[in-house]
């Protein structure tokens, strides 16, 4: 089958989560996977750029364009999902109008090249608002991402309901700027497909007991289809229902509505209902929600439906289906050729994987909270890398580090003899760092060991260029106290190896500064060479009592010692 295009009014985007048939897995994945969608269009989904998430956004496998409210608080919103393995976007766009700006950017979509927009912006006197709105106002509430393929124009739109009386120029002049855009995009030779909440009931079999509840208004069915938005919704589309003579510029029908295409007489099609008086299992409800196609595309499609299984939300998705080769200008083409950007796909076959230089200015995985990040799935089949190869030193100075660290190196594992002494077969490793910042590996080294080493003739020494990582064993060393009782004697024969491999020494007159770099500088692991600070073996014995020795029993608030009970009593806590 070809590719899938689903719309879905979820009501806050976490809401479907809290339903079968994904329960269990609560992850974006599964609900496009269940949906069977290559293409999802939400809408109303309630959120702001700060609270997206991780498993919104870097969902494996998917792009995501948003488009959230500017001032609003949980209000409106909608997003598009994109399959990267079935199409890939090549212009994407937020608003109706035009008149935002591209992430990063001050210059307005409808301002941007030629080759960078993708057109149909109202023109000077087309777009005609009543009272205090204006474009930009249009544009700020999250109501349409609009995304660009080789194939159409892809629009997905939550459109204003009708609740509020306060707000009906908002809603006349929304659906003025959808009507201008559609045509404008048409003229232009462009396909265009628009899908969402349209929140207007375009025919009589559209609504539950219509023709009752008019009764009850004293409206006859002329004057409900009649009213502004309802009129401009019809006049769009091929089949409408329109009251009379068709507005200026308004005469020529350009859209289909694929669910009535394939459905043309079907009852009880609804796509949302009252929550509050618990209608949805009565199927008492409208068809407010659309998958809309331009009339040149009109024979793309193979079938289109609705979704009224599916909980989590006051509406149920709609979809359409595109077949898997179409017809372009005569010619048989397959349907992915012309989803994705050229030479990705040829024939239905993908000439190359789709990667992150695919990603357009809107994606969102380019905020910046979420760029260069990755799905803690890309963790476990992340391809290891061959380790890099460093530098080796000069033959002079490297052989002689090696001379005096190895001498050192063996006397460093009688420092940890107490805690772990290390058996014949494990050697000790202990590194050095060079001047030009790259790392010796010194051979191991045995406390049984009794192989002569070769050695070469001493270098000039050198001096750290930076200061190293701290080790991991650094955290374990012995406490250090200040040197004020030893003899200047016993300061000049006492050093030792740091259990990182690193040396200390306290003398200046055994200090092996001359051949090997400073380790003193190191960052964290080494102890200060200075003859004030030198190890307290008793300290350090101490230090390790306390850690591995017997603990102490603690008092009640008594100041008495603390007695342990165990439950004999039959049961799941007995010995507890």
């Amino acid at each position: 089958m070809g590719i899938r295009i689903t719309s879905w009014n979820v009501n806050g985007i976490r809401n479907p989560f809290g339903y079968q048939p994904w329960r269990e897995k609560k992850t974006f994945e599964a609900m496009f996977d269940l949906l069977g969608a290559d293409i999802v269009v939400m809408q109303e989904t309630k959120i702001q750029r700060k609270d997206l998430q991780d498993d919104m956004v870097l969902v494996p496998g998917w792009d995501v364009f948003f488009s959230l409210p500017r001032h609003k608080k949980g209000y409106a919103g909608v997003a598009i999902y994109t399959r990267n393995s079935v199409c890939a976007p090549i212009r994407a766009e937020e608003g109706i109008v035009g008149v935002l700006c591209p992430p990063n950017s001050t210059i307005q979509f409808r301002d941007l090249p030629n080759d960078q927009q993708i057109g149909g912006y109202p023109q000077f006197g087309q777009l005609e608002l009543n009272g205090n709105i204006d474009e930009l106002t249009l544009d700020s509430e999250g109501r349409c991402v609009i995304l660009e393929f080789p194939a159409f124009v892809l629009i997905g739109t939550y459109s204003p309901a009708n609740r509020d009386e306060s707000r009906d120029d908002f809603r006349l002049g929304y659906m003025k700027a959808l009507d201008i855009r559609v045509r404008n995009l048409v003229a232009m030779g462009k396909r265009v497909i628009v899908t969402g909440d349209l929140n207007v009931i375009r025919d009589a079999k559209d609504t539950a007991n219509l023709s009752e509840r008019l009764r009850k208004e004293s409206l006859t069915m002329a004057d409900f289809f009649s009213s502004p938005s309802r009129r401009i919704f019809n006049q769009l589309l091929f089949e409408g229902n329109v009251i009379g003579t068709r507005d200026e510029g308004r005469e020529n029908p350009v859209l289909w509505d694929l669910g009535r295409l394939f459905h043309p007489t079907r009852e009880g099609m609804f796509t949302c209902w009252d929550t509050k008086k618990n209608t949805r299992p009565g199927n008492f409800g409208s068809r407010i929600d659309y998958v809309l196609c331009s009339g040149n595309m009109k024979s793309w499609f193979v079938d289109s439906n609705i979704q009224e299984g599916l909980m989590g939300s006051d509406h149920c998705p709609v979809f359409a289906v595109l077949n898997d080769t179409v017809q372009v200008n005569n010619h048989e083409v397959f349907i992915k050729d012309i989803m994705n950007p050229p030479r990705v796909f040829k024939d239905g076959k993908r000439l190359r994987e789709w990667s992150t230089k695919d990603l357009l200015p809107l994606s969102a995985k380019l905020i910046p909270e979420f760029d260069r990040r990755q799905s803690i799935k890309d963790m476990f089949f992340k391809k290891s890398t061959a380790p890099k190869v460093v530098p080796e030193l000069s033959q002079e100075s490297s052989t002689s580090q090696v001379d005096d660290l190895e001498k050192l190196a063996a006397s460093s594992t009688t420092s940890i003899v107490d805690s772990e002494p290390p058996s014949s077969s494990a050697p000790v490793l202990s590194q050095v760092k060079p001047s030009s910042g790259t790392l010796k590996r010194i051979p191991s080294v045995t406390a049984s060991s009794s192989k002569p080493q070769k050695k070469a003739k001493a270098g000039p020494s050198r001096e750290p260029s930076t200061k190293g990582q701290s080790n991991l064993m650094g955290f374990f060393r012995p406490k250090v106290i200040e040197n004020e009782t030893k003899k200047p004697e016993e300061q000049a024969s006492s050093s030792t190896g740091g259990l990182d491999g690193t040396v200390e020494t306290e003398s200046s007159h055994t200090s092996i500064g001359s051949q090997t770099p400073d380790i003193s500088e190191s960052k964290g692991d080494s102890i200060s060479t200075s003859s004030e600070n030198v190890f307290d073996p008793i300290q350090a014995k101490e230090s390790w009592s306390k850690l591995l020795g017997k603990r102490v029993v603690p008092k009640c608030e008594h100041g008495e010692d603390c007695i342990s009970l165990v439950t004999k009593k039959a049961g799941m806590n007995r010995g507890k």
